[in-house]
């Protein structure tokens, strides 16, 4: 069987050994100095080293392609619909204007607006693997008992790694409403048109959503059955103290986000400038 997408993966690395909390924390730091920062200096190294974390984690690609190429396709239409509705916003945000090639109407393409949106694409290139990171190399109920230990609710923990967990199995619920639809005739291989084989595959959302009512249903009743929540405390069946490595691993990305911000604030500006 394939893996399945966006599901923990037990692997060996040295990201899959740290704290939950300690890839959670890294992950909001190096998500908030990449969304603030415009610039492409901290961009650019950003990039690399959460590539490079990437490339330690050792998670397979098929474990992550279809989501990533989705992110791709999204990235794309985020750029064309940035040069449709703002053509200029570059040109306001730099002060200058190099126009390189003038497609028609109100619509140039100008150094400054390509500039601007290789920054957009940089961020996103910047915050998507760490998040993928997140999901993949995260055990659901070490990170809820890690959560708990830092002081937050363990219902709210609870909450955490019970959608943490739902991910594959709404993935294993698709798989086994399609096949069985495919039992019963409905084509949804590459030898149907693209129509088709779309407007099949929205045939199986309907029993998708039935059968996750269902699930959650029999997931709270069970929770109530159990008593969760009658008392203040609970133990866990997973646990993963802190080590000197997370510690290390959250100094480390507090100095990044930091250097961070102060780079980008450094002139009084979100933007780093190379027309000037």
């Amino acid at each position: 069987m394939a893996p399945r997408l966006l599901s923990y993966s037990n692997i060996d690395s040295p990201v899959h050994r740290l704290s939950g909390v300690t890839k959670l924390l890294a992950f909001l730091l190096f998500s908030i100095a990449g969304m603030i920062s415009y610039d492409t200096r901290c961009l650019l190294a950003m990039l690399i080293l959460s590539l490079v974390v990437f490339y330690v984690s050792k998670v397979p690609f098929k474990q992550y392609s279809f989501v990533l190429y989705l992110i791709l396709i999204f990235a794309a239409i985020n750029q064309l619909a940035i040069f449709l509705f703002a053509p200029e916003q570059g040109v306001q945000i730099y002060g200058t204007r190099h126009e390189l090639l003038h497609v028609f109407g109100r619509y140039s393409i100008t150094s400054e607006q390509l500039f601007y949106q290789f920054n957009i694409l940089l961020k996103f290139a910047v915050i998507v693997p760490p998040a993928l990171l997140f999901l993949l190399a995260t055990e659901p109920s070490e990170f809820a008992s890690s959560l708990n230990r830092i002081g937050v609710s363990y219902k709210i923990a609870y909450a955490i790694s019970i959608t943490m967990r739902y991910i594959p199995d709404v993935q294993q619920e698709y798989v086994n409403i399609s096949i069985a639809a495919q039992a019963r005739g409905l084509d949804m291989s590459r030898k149907e048109k693209l129509g088709r084989r779309l407007k099949n595959m929205a045939g199986i959302l309907l029993p998708l959503v039935l059968a996750t009512l269902e699930r959650i249903e029999k997931v709270s009743a069970a929770l109530e059955l159990r008593g969760f929540g009658r008392k203040r405390k609970r133990t866990w069946y997973k646990s993963r103290p802190l080590t000197k490595t997370d510690g290390f691993v959250i100094a480390g990305a507090v100095l990044i986000a930091v250097a961070v911000l102060v780079i980008t604030f450094w002139d009084g500006a979100r933007f780093y400038n190379p027309f000037v």
